[in-house]
């Protein structure tokens, strides 16, 4: 078992072998869970791809009306 220490800010520090099997680097998020065997650490996607598909569109606009409203506002 990897141990760490709190410090008095609340904060601990992830063993270095735990962070390379997670694949965590600086600035890094990671989330906690709280279940019936105790708290999980795991990292938080924060790339583009882990929002994919979140936010869906009530009206599809073509590639031409996208550059379109793009040309019209650079203009302004």
């Amino acid at each position: 078992m990897q141990t760490s220490t709190l410090t008095s800010k609340g904060q601990v520090t992830i063993p270095v072998e735990i962070r390379k099997k997670l694949g965590l680097e600086p600035g890094d998020q990671v989330g906690f869970i709280l279940d019936a065997e105790g708290i999980r650490v795991v990292p938080r996607e924060h790339r583009i791809e882990a929002a994919f598909g979140l936010c869906q569109a009530k009206v599809s606009v073509t590639d031409e009306d996208m550059e379109r409203v793009i040309r019209e506002r650079a203009g302004r």
